[in-house]
This record gives C-alpha cells, sequence and structure tokens, in this order.
C-alpha cells in the first residue's frame, strides 16, 4: 500500500459528500484563502528572500500579488462561471433543450516548481477549489523556506480532507504519482514532464502540463530598439532569468544588431546598476549544480557583456553573448538563467525556417512596428502564447490563456481558464415530453426521405 493511499481516500471520501461543490462552499473557501495570503504575506516575502534572495518588489508583483489579483477576479466572476450553459438546439433535435454543466473532477493533484514556488502552487489551487475539487499540493523541495510557509498556510485555511500539501524530495513526487487522481496539474521541465504524463497513463488520468522551451525573441529594423532593449532586459533577467516564459534567445535582423547590443547593455545598468553582482536585490540561482551548468554554457570569447559570476553567492551577472550561432552549446537546450544569446538574421524567412526546426517554444516575442512583418511571425509559427512590443506580459493577462503546445506542454489556465482547466464540461439535454417525433423510430413511413432533409 503506498504511503500516500490514505490522504487520497480521505479526500475522495469528502468529495463524495458533495460539500464542495456548493458554490457557497467555494465561495467561503477562496475569501479565506485571500485573506489567509494577505496575513501570511511577511512570512511569504521572507521565504522567498531565503530561498531566492528575491526583492520585495519582485515577491509582490510575480508571487503574492499575481495570485491576490487571480483570487479577487475569481471569486467576482465565479458565480456566473459556474451557471449551467445554454446550448441551442438544432432543428433536428426539435423540442429540447441543452445545457453544459461544470462539475469537478474529483482529486487532483498539484505539482508546483521551485522558480516561483508561491504563485505556481497557490493559482493552480485557487481554479482546482474554485471547481470544487480537493487538492494535494506537492511544493518544489528545492525552496524549502516558501514550502513551509505555505505547508502552514494551507493547514490554517482547509481541511486536510479538502487541501493538504505533502513535502518531500523527487522520490516524494514519484511515490504520489503511484495513487490514482482524477487530473495532475505540473509545473516544470519537459523531462519530468514526460514521467508526470507516463504515470498518469497508468490510471488514464487527464494531465495539464505546464513546461518551457527556447522562447525566441524576433527584433525587426522597424522596431523601436530603446523600448525594445528596455522590456527585453525586464522579461529576461526578472527572477535572475529563471522564468519559463524568458525570452531564451534574441533573433535580431543584421542592421540592428549592434545598436540594440549596446542599448541593452544600457538598459542592463539601468535596471541592476553598474556592478549587478554587487546589487542586494538580485535573484540568486537556485542550486550550485544549476549555477555551474550556466556557468559552462557562457563563452568568454563571445561574451559582449556580463559573463561573471558569483559561486558563494550563487549569482550570476546579466550576460549578453554574440555572435552566436545555433550550434553553439548555449543554444542546445533551455537556458533557465540570466544568459542572453543573440542571433543575426537577414530575412525574416530564414528565421521562421530555424524556429520551425525546432521544438514549439512555450513563449515568443516580436518587436516590430509593421504590421506585415507581425502577421507573418504570428501566423506562421506554433507557439504557447506570446507578445508583440513586450516580453512576458500576456502571462500577466487573466484573459489569456496561458500554456504550451508540443513539447512546451498541454493545457492552459490563468482566469477563467484556470476554473476551466478543473472542470470537466458535461453536455446534457432536456427532451420534452409533450409531444413525440416519430421519424427517428425505425420502419416510420418516409423515415430516410425526411432524415436526409433533417440531417444534410
Amino acid at each position: 500500500m503506498g504511503q500516500f493511499q490514505s490522504v487520497v481516500s480521505r479526500q475522495r471520501e469528502f468529495f463524495e459528500t458533495g460539500k464542495t461543490k456548493a458554490l457557497s462552499f467555494r465561495l467561503n473557501k477562496l475569501k479565506q484563502l485571500y485573506d489567509a495570503i494577505r496575513r501570511f504575506e511577511p512570512d511569504i516575502m521572507a521565504s522567498l528572500r531565503a530561498d531566492l534572495n528575491k526583492s520585495a518588489f519582485e515577491a509582490y508583483a510575480t508571487e503574492i500579488g499575481y495570485v491576490l489579483s487571480e483570487l479577487r477576479s475569481t471569486i467576482k466572476r465565479l458565480p456566473r462561471w459556474a451557471k449551467p450553459e445554454r446550448v441551442r438546439s438544432g432543428f433536428a433535435q426539435f423540442g429540447s433543450r441543452s445545457r453544459i454543466y461544470r462539475e469537478p473532477y474529483g482529486v487532483v493533484l498539484v505539482m508546483a516548481p521551485w522558480n516561483y514556488p508561491f504563485q505556481l502552487a497557490a493559482a493552480p489551487l485557487l481554479g482546482a477549489v474554485a471547481a470544487g475539487n480537493c487538492a494535494i499540493v506537492k511544493p518544489s523541495e528545492l525552496t524549502p523556506s516558501v514550502s513551509e510557509v505555505f505547508s502552514r498556510l494551507i493547514a490554517e485555511t482547509f481541511e486536510p480532507e479538502h487541501v493538504t500539501v505533502v513535502q518531500g524530495d523527487a522520490l516524494t513526487s514519484a511515490e504520489l504519482l503511484e495513487e490514482r487522481f482524477d487530473h495532475i496539474f505540473f509545473t516544470g521541465s519537459s523531462r519530468v514532464g514526460s514521467l508526470v504524463m507516463q504515470a498518469a497513463a497508468r490510471h488514464l488520468t487527464p494531465v495539464t502540463l505546464e513546461l518551457g522551451g527556447k522562447s525566441p525573441c524576433i527584433v525587426t529594423p522597424s522596431a523601436r530598439l530603446d523600448l525594445a532593449a528596455r522590456r527585453i532586459v525586464w522579461g529576461k533577467f526578472t527572477n535572475a532569468g529563471q522564468t519559463c516564459i524568458a525570452p531564451d534567445y534574441i533573433y535580431a535582423h543584421a542592421s540592428v544588431a549592434d545598436a540594440l547590443i549596446r542599448l541593452l547593455q544600457e538598459e542592463i545598468e539601468r535596471q541592476f546598476g553598474p556592478d549587478p553582482l554587487a546589487n542586494p536585490e538580485l535573484t540568486r540561482i537556485i542550486s550550485r549544480n544549476h549555477w555551474q551548468r550556466l556557468m559552462s554554457l557562457i563563452d568568454p570569447a563571445k561574451t559582449v557583456y556580463g559573463g561573471r559570476g558569483d559561486e558563494e553567492r550563487l549569482r550570476i551577472a546579466p550576460t549578453l553573448l554574440h555572435p552566436v550561432s545555433r550550434e553553439d552549446p548555449v543554444m542546445r537546450e533551455e537556458i533557465f538563467g540570466p544568459i542572453l544569446p543573440i542571433l543575426t538574421y537577414e530575412s525574416l524567412d530564414e528565421v521562421i525556417a530555424a524556429i520551425r526546426a525546432g521544438d514549439k517554444p512555450l513563449a515568443l516575442y516580436v518587436f516590430s512596428e509593421r504590421k506585415r512583418e507581425q502577421r507573418l511571425i504570428i501566423e506562421q509559427l506554433s507557439f504557447g502564447g506570446g507578445c508583440i512590443n513586450d516580453t512576458v506580459f500576456h502571462y500577466a493577462h487573466p484573459g489569456l490563456p496561458f500554456g504550451g503546445v508540443g513539447k512546451s506542454g498541454m493545457g492552459a489556465y490563468h482566469g477563467r481558464h484556470t476554473f476551466e482547466t478543473f472542470s470537466h464540461r458535461k453536455g446534457v439535454l432536456e427532451q420534452t415530453t409533450r409531444f413525440d417525433v416519430p421519424v427517428r423510430y425505425h420502419r416510420y413511413k418516409h423515415a430516410m426521405a425526411i432524415i436526409r432533409k433533417l440531417l444534410r
């Protein structure tokens, strides 16, 4: 018997009471979660500082504030989302009324990563609760301070048979995946995502996989280079580049590459100071192994800015590499750190062909003032989501679905899409008993001729 079987069984028993399905229960729990986060805000900030050296601004903007905003929006709109949706019946269904009912899956598993350890545990959870599920949350062992605070917060807000937190390492995750869940929501690497999907397949459990990949940033000759540099530096080097949708590399037109590099250098110093390693607010790299992997990707011969690291404090200065080719080691895998390779191109056709040759990225960014260029890139390339003349900001829009495609993931969430992700859409047709249409039955005279007219 697996060590978590009793935990899952208790949650399944609680779910089957029907208590979590009541709209009033869901709204009350979401409000309690909101109040708990406000109450725990100092502890969450302190834990993010301890694990990742996140500044107060970054901790609130990218973690706490984001979740609070999602909660406010969900609480306000959940009564409307939860209503049965009327669907117009066709002529062939004459006399009937049709609706889509949204029902919770049951007991769900949320597996969160370390890079945004609070947000990426809480945001999926609030959607699972809004939909009426019970949930087990597995936070990352690489951010132990955040995991401990999050565990206390959840224990004070929810009954364990409704929502509970399980802490542990990769072995704990593997043991959890031995259990049968009704939905699994995983955020992390493609490698681990494939293992999650294999485990889910044993029970035919549906999954949402929020993965990653090499997200390109294309800068055309028509771009406003100063604004592009400012927004690229912000999107790339926030959280020390440890963001799944950070621009992984730049494709800059050959005619503007040198000017863009100069502006990127100026913008790094403006946002992080002339010596970023001395900036006390610089986010640290999560582990020594990750720090060493990142430093090995920095080619001194191609470093045009930065390149320095501090192993004792696990810091790496924002780094620009140029010129870079797709054959360089830094282009063979997702970087997930403060290193920004810059490639050049002559025509958009070669950029599109090169990106198509790889896996579909989680995000894509294009800086251009020309609508034709924007449309060409957006329509010709497949990717999870992205921005025109900005980076990362699409993630914060509650109306836009966020998710990957291909190796960058499957399924989407944020705003209503989180509620939908944790809900089964159940279609129900209610037929009238005031009359009956005999043409559908066997051996009715002229049935074939009538059916042909109805269904063509």
